[in-house]
C-alpha cells in the first residue's frame, strides 16, 4: 500500500490525495491480486513502470505495462494456476481432481471423486446436524497427502457403530503429507515443507488449547469440545484419506520433518506420528509406566502395540498384551512382550499370576473401547469388559489409562443401557483401591515432535512394531476389510505413489 499518487498516475477526481491508498502488485512473486480485506483494490501497477495501462481486469483493476499477472502475460485469471496444477516437489504430479475414501453403508467404502480443497470449511450440508459449520480457514494449509492410515477408529464407523449416515464422509485423521498452499495468515509453514498433521484439530488461541489440551479445543466444533479429520460429529472437517487435504490453523497444528529426504527414509515410521504412536504413548503415560513397571495391554491392535512399544520406551520391566486374534498376539510377541490369549479359559489375574507371579500389575492400558468383548471361547459383546478387567487387576493406588474409544451414542450396542453410552461398571472396586483412571483423546502435540526425534535417532521401530504396510489409495476398500477380520497390519495408504513402497492387496 501507498499513500497519495505516485509519479506519472494521476489521482482519481475528488479524491484527497493523502488519503487516497492504491495497491500495487509485485511482478517478481507473480501475486496479482491484492490480500487487503479491508479496502476493496482500485489501481494495481508494475512496480518498474510509471504509465497507466490500458489492460483492465473484469474487476476493474487497472495495470502498467510489464506486469507479471496472468490476466497481462495471456488473457487467464488473475489468480494463476490452480494448486492442482502447479508442479510440485515431490515427484508424482497431480491431476485436476481429487479423489477420497468415501463411508457409503456399513461394511462398504469407496473411492470416489471429491472436491479440491479450498481454504475454507463448508460443512452446512452434513447430514449431521451438529457438525454444520461454515468459516474461511485463511490460517490453513492445503497438503498433497503423502500418507494416510487406516484407523481402528474408522472401523467403528464403517461397521455402523456411530451416527454416521452413508454417502457423504470422506475419512481419515491419521495424514503426513506436503504443502502445496498456504493461506495468507501462515507465518511459518511454506509450500514443499514435509509435515506430520495431529489428527485432533486445534486452534492454539482457546483456553484449553493455551493448556496444551489440544484434543479438547474449544473453538473447532459448534457441538462439543474437540475436533478431528474425516470423523463423525467432530466438527465437519473432510477426511485426509485422500489424495489432497486441507488443514487449517497450519502454523500451530503442523509439524515439519526437519530433513525432508531423511524422512522419506522413515516415513512408514513418522506417518504413524498423526496418531496412534501418541496415542499409545499417551495410554503408556496416562497408566504412569516408568522404569521397572508390571503394564497389562488389553488389545493387540494397531494402537494396542503402539501402546506396549511405547512401555518399552518407557522402560517397563514386563509388557503383558491381551488380546483374542493369535495372529496380533505373535505380532506382541515379536518385539518382547508376553501375551495373553482371553478366548482360553481361566481368569486374566490368575493369567497374569502364571507370567509374573503376582495377580496385578502396576499400571494397566485399555486399548480396544466400547466394542470390546468377553473373556474366555464364548465371550460376546460387552462394552465394559476391558474396563472392568482392568479394576480388577490393578494393584492398589495404580493408574489405568483408557485411550480406547468410549461413544456417547452407540446404535449398533446390544443393550438400550449401552446404545446411550451408559455401561455396567464395576467402579466400587477401583475406587476402593485407591485407582485413578485417565481418559480421553490424545493432545498429539504433546507428544508427536519427541516421538519424531525418538524414530530419527532409532531409539524406537514403531512401524515393524505395528507390522506397517503400505497399499495405493485404489486398495482402500480391500485394506479395510482384511483389517475388519483381524489382520494383524497397519495399513498405510500412499495416494500418489511417491513413498515407493507401496504393496498390491490381492
Amino acid at each position: 500500500h501507498n499513500f497519495g499518487s505516485p509519479a506519472g498516475l494521476p489521482a482519481r477526481p475528488g479524491r484527497n490525495q493523502q488519503t487516497e491508498m492504491l495497491h500495487f502488485s509485485r511482478s517478481s512473486s507473480a501475486r496479482s491480486v491484492c490480500a487487503c480485506t479491508k479496502v476493496a483494490p482500485r489501481a494495481q501497477v508494475c512496480v518498474s513502470s510509471r504509465s497507466v495501462s490500458t489492460v483492465k481486469s473484469p474487476n476493474g483493476l487497472i495495470h502498467l505495462p510489464g506486469c507479471g499477472c496472468a490476466l497481462c502475460a495471456g488473457g487467464r485469471s488473475l489468480k494463476g494456476k490452480p494448486v492442482s496444477e502447479r508442479e510440485l516437489s515431490t515427484a508424482a504430479q497431480p491431476s485436476a481432481s481429487n479423489r477420497g475414501v468415501v463411508y457409503m453403508a456399513p461394511g462398504v467404502v469407496e473411492v470416489k471423486p471429491i472436491d479440491f480443497p479450498k481454504l475454507e470449511l463448508d460443512s452446512t450440508s452434513s447430514p449431521v446436524a451438529s457438525e454444520r459449520q461454515k468459516r474461511k480457514c485463511e490460517h490453513g494449509a492445503i497438503l498433497k497427502v503423502v500418507t494416510t492410515n487406516i484407523c481402528g477408529s474408522d472401523q467403528h464407523m464403517v461397521r455402523g457403530r456411530t451416527s454416521l449416515p452413508g454417502g457423504y464422509m470422506v475419512l481419515g485423521h491419521e495424514i503426513t503429507g506436503e504443502i502445496v498452499e498456504v493461506g495468507r495468515d501462515v507465518e511459518f509453514m511454506k509450500e514443499g515443507d514435509l509435515c506430520s498433521v495431529p489428527f485432533n484439530i486445534a486452534c492454539g488461541r482457546c483456553p484449553a488449547c493455551k493448556r496444551g489440551d489440544t484434543g479438547v479445543c474449544l473453538f473447532v466444533n459448534p457441538a462439543r469440545a474437540g475436533a478431528a479429520f474425516g470423523y463423525v460429529d467432530m466438527g465437519g472437517w473432510v477426511g485426509g484419506q485422500a489424495e489432497y487435504v486441507m488443514v487449517p490453523y497450519a502454523d500451530f497444528n503442523l509439524l515439519k520433518f526437519p530433513d525432508k529426504d531423511r524422512a522419506m527414509e522413515k516415513i512408514a515410521d513418522l506417518t504413524l506420528l498423526s496418531d496412534i504412536f501418541p496415542t499409545g504413548f499417551h495410554g503408556a503415560k496416562q497408566a504412569g509406566v516408568e522404569p521397572g513397571s508390571i503394564v497389562y495391554v488389553a488389545g493387540a491392535g494397531p494402537v494396542g502395540l503402539a501402546c506396549a512399544a511405547s512401555c518399552h520406551l518407557l522402560g517397563a520391566a514386563c509388557v503383558i498384551v491381551g488380546d483374542a486374534i493369535p495372529t496380533r498376539l505373535a505380532q506382541a510377541r515379536s518385539f518382547g512382550c508376553e501375551t495373553i490369549d482371553i478366548t482360553s479359559d481361566g481368569d486374566l489375574a490368575h493369567k497374569i499370576h502364571a507370567i509374573t507371579g503376582s495377580p496385578d500389575v502396576d499400571c494397566a492400558i485399555d486399548c480396544v473401547g466400547f466394542e470390546a468383548r468377553g473373556s474366555g471361547a464364548s465371550g460376546g459383546e460387552k462394552p465394559a469388559q476391558v474396563l472392568n478387567d482392568c479394576m480388577g487387576i490393578i494393584r492398589e493406588g495404580g493408574q489405568i489409562g483408557i485411550p480406547g474409544l468410549y461413544v456417547t451414542e452407540d446404535p449398533g450396542a446390544s443393550t438400550e443401557a449401552a446404545q446411550l453410552g451408559s455401561l455396567n461398571m464395576t467402579f466400587g472396586l477401583a475406587w476402593s483401591k485407591s485407582a485413578s483412571m485417565h481418559t480421553g483423546q490424545c493432545p498429539v502435540m504433546k507428544y508427536h515432535r519427541p516421538l519424531m526425534n525418538a524414530i530419527m535417532h532409532d531409539k524406537v521401530r514403531i512401524a515393524e512394531a505395528v507390522n506397517a504396510k503400505i497399499i495405493s489409495l485404489d486398495d482402500a476398500p480391500l485394506g479395510y476389510q482384511n483389517f475388519d477380520q483381524g489382520e494383524s497390519v497397519k495399513y498405510v495408504m500412499d495416494p500418489h505413489g511417491v513413498t515407493g513402497k507401496v504393496q498390491a492387496l490381492g
